[in-house]
């Protein structure tokens, strides 16, 4: 699944001249938490977020550091607050350091970018020009939209319980010597101990996410702090 699968395409923009007063209007009118900055040619230039205008001297809220607060904060720093809290354009309390994606990029990929940039929402460019925006919501909708069904059991219980090892071993941070996995006829056995019920549930999925796999019984106990500190010393 693409961007192209779950974006929205009717995408709310302002221009950079657009007033800061417009741009808390249309977020509000919209119920949206940012919007995008796109200049005359069509480019995405950058992105007002609700986070950009927390602080602003029309409410009250803009920072008034102590003095010696001033004199560990370097000047760059305290002139860009005082744009963000004065500035009376999109142009001038916009994020300029923006993530975009193109129609074609992989969900998972954007699923990784709004983790690692800690953000909520990612525009769509096409040739540089915005054609869509893919939000934390989008990528929901996406899952709920994905078939939850998996392929029937191939019958080959031998390499179904490779695969499945496999995954526990490799995916999962979970230690294998202590998991054995029994297949018969499909339906899947897990067997031995771990440390956390956290643990526990990665073990489980695993199993429940290979293809083929029918029923999965967890027997997978999870051993106490005291048995833990024994046999790791915790």
């Amino acid at each position: 699944m693409k961007a192209s699968d779950v974006m929205s395409r009717t995408v709310a923009t302002v221009s950079p001249e657009t007033t800061v007063r417009e741009v808390a209007e249309l977020l509000l009118n919209r119920h949206i938490s940012a919007v995008p900055v796109v200049d005359g040619a069509g480019t995405v230039v950058g992105i007002v977020s609700e986070g950009d205008l927390i602080r602003r001297q029309e409410t009250g809220t803009d920072k008034h550091p102590s003095w010696w607060l001033r004199l560990l904060t370097s000047t760059e720093d305290q002139a860009r607050d005082y744009v963000k809290s004065h500035g009376r354009a999109a142009s001038d309390v916009m994020t300029t350091d923006i993530v975009t994606v193109e129609p074609g990029t992989e969900i998972d990929q954007i699923a990784t970018l709004l983790e690692r940039h800690r953000i909520k929402r990612v525009p769509v460019c096409d040739g540089g020009k915005l054609v869509g925006i893919v939000s934390r919501a989008d990528l929901i909708r996406g899952l709920a939209a994905h078939p939850a069904t998996l392929p029937a059991p191939s019958g080959d219980d031998g390499a179904l319980r490779d695969t499945i090892v496999a995954a526990i071993r490799d995916e999962t941070g979970v230690r294998p010597e202590f998991i054995n996995v029994i297949v018969t006829g499909g339906t899947v056995h897990l067997w031995g101990a771990v440390n956390s019920e956290e643990e526990k549930k990665a073990v489980r999925i695993a199993a429940e996410g290979i293809a083929g796999a029918g029923n999965v019984v967890d027997h997978v106990g999870v051993l106490s702090s005291a048995v833990r500190a024994a046999m790791w010393g915790e």
